[in-house]
């Protein structure tokens, strides 16, 4: 089969389309065709440092749709051809390929009124901005939120799954972005550029803070965050934990949620099952109209490094996809 590869620690400017030999489903695996893969900053990232459990050459990519082309040993619930979406073990070769292997009770079948393309914009950044909403946070305490980077996936999906949930929320972006996230479904908008985050989500609370913050830019960034909260807030946190001693014990009694999707992969089965019922959930509301996908931009297999290099610069906006069949 023909694969983008990455064939050592730090390469993946380099990565090529090759060919590799395709693999098999093992029991209670599938094999799946895919048509699209989603592109995420995590693949970059974990491809600039390596990771232990990698052999290389290495196969990239977490988040695939495509048709099932085999079933392996124990698999009863699905069918040859038929249209699923997943979100991938990051210690397993991945999606930017014709084939990948993954387990059959972590995938979601894809509506027929969706696209592969739409689908595969979904697992990475969509199920980590549920896990954050609807996983972490106690929906019935909490009416505003902020949400950091707007714009991006997480924080995209993140603005309409909690506008969807009733809930008032702020996001930061930059000024050519704020339209795009208003139709997302944010109140309140705050240029990070050039206006002063603090004041301005003060403002907008009028002194009290907000009731949650979820973060995906960075640990400063969340430690920053914690003083946009009010007493009893919630910090949730997913590109890297805050400084949790800048809170004193007995002052504002902050709530920590950590959220780091690829974990569930390593947790036990029927955590991993929630995959497939966030993903169900999730295809279920872009077919009811109520999330977007995100979708700004589908590209070749072969233009996954340049892709990736312009989410390493953090100017992309929504979510970006490679197409592999036409």
């Amino acid at each position: 089969m023909k694969a983008l590869v990455l064939q050592g620690k730090n390469q993946w400017k380099e990565m090529k389309v090759e060919e590799v030999e395709k693999p098999q489903p093992q029991k209670g695996e599938v094999l799946i065709e895919v048509h699209a893969a989603g592109l995420n900053p995590v693949d970059y990232k974990t491809a600039t440092n390596g990771n232990p459990n990698w052999t290389y050459p290495h196969i990239l990519g977490l988040d695939a749709a495509g048709t099932i082309a085999e079933i392996g040993e124990g698999v009863t619930e699905w069918r040859k051809g038929d249209r699923v979406v997943f979100h991938g073990d990051l210690l397993r070769k991945g999606a930017y390929a014709q084939y990948t292997v993954t387990t059959a009770h972590t995938i979601s079948r894809i509506p027929d009124e969706i696209s592969f393309e739409e689908a595969a914009a979904l697992p990475t950044a969509g199920y980590t901005a549920y896990q954050a909403i609807h996983r972490k946070l106690p929906l019935d305490q909490v009416k505003t939120l902020l949400i950091h980077a707007g714009a991006g996936g997480v924080g995209g999906f993140a603005i309409q799954l909690a506008k969807a949930a009733g809930k008032t929320v702020i996001t930061t972006a930059s000024a050519h972005n704020h339209d795009h996230v208003r139709k997302l479904g944010a109140d309140f908008v705050i240029d990070y550029r050039n206006e002063e985050v603090h004041q301005r989500v003060k403002e907008i609370t009028e002194g009290k803070g907000v009731d949650a913050v979820v973060d995906a830019v960075s640990r400063d960034n969340a430690t920053a965050s914690l003083d946009f909260l009010a007493f009893m807030g919630h910090l949730v946190y997913i590109a890297g934990a805050p400084d949790f001693a800048k809170v004193k014990p007995f002052t504002d009694v902050v709530s920590y949620h950590e959220v780091a999707l690829g974990a569930t992969h390593q947790a036990d089965v029927e955590s991993q099952k929630d995959l497939a019922v966030i993903g169900d959930k999730m295809l279920e509301m872009m077919v009811e109209g109520k999330l977007s996908s995100l979708l700004e931009e589908t590209i070749s297999l072969e233009k996954v490094p340049q892709a990736l290099e312009r989410q390493s610069e953090r100017h992309v906006k929504g979510k970006i996809v490679a197409k592999l069949t036409s």
